[in-house]
């Protein structure tokens, strides 16, 4: 079997700077790339024909984000979290320091935090918070 590695995850965005912004001054996510308009052949890879886009990808630790902010087609969906138990892409999960000074950081820059999620586990406090997009984070405190 070949060998297969994750490149980055994609999250299509409503503003890319707000969202670069939130991942940089909140998660401490370190800008990569950046590409300030795309589009042709990448129209068809993203099944949306003549659209262009601005794509940045940041990074924290050996995990990439790529960060999708559409120039001229119609951002969807509801931006808000979705069920744990629906079927695709559920949550991003990220080691911190600090779960709570953390969290305050992402109400601080647009984000929410779903206190009612809180737990202290053996692994320590975990709780889920959310981009301003309504992307599912995990904060687990400690090295686990």
């Amino acid at each position: 079997m070949s060998s297969v590695a994750i490149r980055h995850i994609g999250l299509c965005v409503a503003d890319i700077d707000a969202s670069s912004h939130f991942y940089r001054e909140g998660l401490g996510f370190e800008p990569l790339m950046e590409i300030s308009e795309i589009g042709a052949p990448f129209d068809t890879l993203i099944e949306q024909p003549g659209a262009t886009l601005r794509v940045q990808q940041l990074r924290c630790g050996d995990v990439t984000i790529e960060l999708l902010g559409f120039k001229d087609v119609a951002v969807t969906g509801a931006g808000e979290r979705g069920a744990m138990n629906a079927r695709g892409f559920t949550h991003l999960t990220l080691v911190v320091d600090d779960v709570d000074a953390v969290a305050a950081r992402i109400v601080d820059l647009g984000g929410n935090v779903h206190p009612e999620t809180r737990v202290d586990s053996d692994f320590g406090p975990l709780v889920f918070c959310t981009d301003p997009d309504g992307v599912r984070i995990e904060l687990m405190q400690g090295g686990s």
